[in-house]
């Protein structure tokens, strides 16, 4: 690819640094630069220490990017110190603006009203706030905090830290003209989600693909039971990119089920709902964590019935169904039990489609029989179809409830698959 402008990203507050809070922004910042056409270069992330910031801040702007992006540290206490530091790093005098503040100050009166305390104490944190480096653009605030476009060498833009604030003000920051020459060519993409393939299988059919050597900028990355192929490319380079995901398609087949940046909870509550079709889970070790994930997605409430966390075995029994003999045969951690739970779920919430799920998450409870990590899962519906699987997943608890969880809606989407087949025969 021709050159692309770079770009830093400074992450500020001790709450991310001692982990009392996740970064969300830097991922999300990530993807949108790189959509714009811009490299991301370099990640870093400071406490609140006013020698800290300004130390990582001369760094950055010592590095010759193009575009430096801050996050956090534009409120109105004492350690909120982002804006004053940049003015003082790039030699710039701070000055109130009296725009930003007369819009500031009309919401914290709003924000005052609604919680019944004196507008006054809010004011001093308003005019702290509407303070910006001479030269500076504002971007109105989602929030209280405006963001800041600071011109320069390195141009810098200047948002909040709470992510859903720093998403809007970022999108208004995009469409300021100072940033236009920043934005290079928007690059198109290809993202292929492939399931229950080896990293190594993608990365060694990718080489045998010829790689990126014709103009592509490719990332391949396993998460969980995935693995995520992302082709990005200059339009001049599309027939290189086509040609490239094209190729791994055909060397996979129906291991890539979706070519878009959807989860599959998405994937199976949109087929779910194309189809006219209803889901219930009976979760044992994952806890409901199966019917939550399919809860998170807008409009499950057309297609989710509902689920039950049949954790004892009187559960099993009692509110769904799970015969006392098949427990007693195979043990409650078994293929046998998984599909009891799966059809159980489907008779007793008057669902077209059933999720079963059961193992053993650990730490304790696990033998040389049935280890910690295997879980068995189960999947029945109309037409007489059901799919099941046996897998032992590596990790600690978490990780096995969210892989189990994330293994039975893969199973619900090859269901799904199955119905459309039967259907159309």
């Amino acid at each position: 690819m021709s050159r692309r402008p770079t770009a830093a990203i400074l992450v500020t507050g001790s709450e991310i640094l001692l982990g009392r809070t996740q970064d969300r922004n830097s991922g999300m910042l990530a993807r949108s630069l790189d959509v714009h056409g811009i490299r991301l270069e370099r990640i870093v992330a400071v406490d609140d220490r006013e020698e800290h910031l300004r130390a990582a801040l001369s760094d950055l702007l010592a590095g010759g990017y193009d575009l430096i992006v801050t996050s956090g540290g534009l409120g109105p206490t004492h350690d909120d110190r982002t804006v004053a530091i940049i003015a003082g790093v790039t030699g710039l005098e701070l000055t109130l603006d009296e725009d930003a503040l007369a819009e500031i100050t009309a919401i914290v009166t709003g924000y005052a009203a609604q919680r019944n305390v004196p507008v006054q104490q809010l004011l001093p944190g308003a005019r702290k706030q509407a303070m910006k480096p001479v030269g500076s653009h504002v971007i109105s605030p989602a929030g209280t905090a405006p963001g800041l476009i600071i011109p320069g060498t390195s141009t810098i833009v200047v948002l909040p830290g709470p992510p859903t604030e720093l998403a809007d003000v970022w999108q208004r920051a995009l469409t300021h003209e100072v940033m236009a020459p920043l934005l290079g060519t928007q690059l198109e993409r290809r993202v292929l989600r492939i399931w229950n393939t080896p990293e190594s299988t993608v990365a060694r059919v990718f080489e045998e693909l010829g790689g990126d050597d014709h103009g592509t900028e490719t990332s391949i990355c396993a998460t969980r039971l995935e693995v995520e192929v992302v082709i990005r490319f200059a339009p001049a380079a599309r027939p290189a990119g086509t040609a490239l995901a094209d190729g791994l398609i055909t060397n996979f087949g129906d291991a890539v089920y979706a070519e878009d940046d959807r989860p599959v909870e998405v994937y199976v509550v949109d087929e779910l709902e194309r189809r006219g079709l209803t889901i219930a889970c009976a979760e044992s070790c994952t806890a409901g964590l199966v019917a939550a994930r399919l809860a998170s997605v807008p409009g499950a409430s057309n297609v989710l019935r509902g689920g039950i966390v049949a954790y004892a075995n009187d559960v099993k029994v009692e509110h769904v169904g799970v015969p006392t003999s098949i427990i007693e045969t195979y043990g409650a951690v078994s293929a046998e039990v998984a599909l009891a739970l799966a059809n159980g779920a489907r008779r007793r919430l008057n669902s077209d489609i059933g999720v079963g799920v059961t193992g053993v998450a650990g730490p304790g409870g696990g033998s040389a029989e049935k280890p910690v990590g295997l879980v068995h899962l189960a999947v029945v519906g109309p037409h007489s179809t059901s799919q099941v699987l046996e897998r032992r997943f590596p990790g600690d608890r978490e990780a096995v409830r969210i892989n189990s969880a994330l293994a039975g809606l893969h199973l619900v989407r090859l269901l799904l698959q199955d119905v459309r087949l039967s259907a159309d025969v």
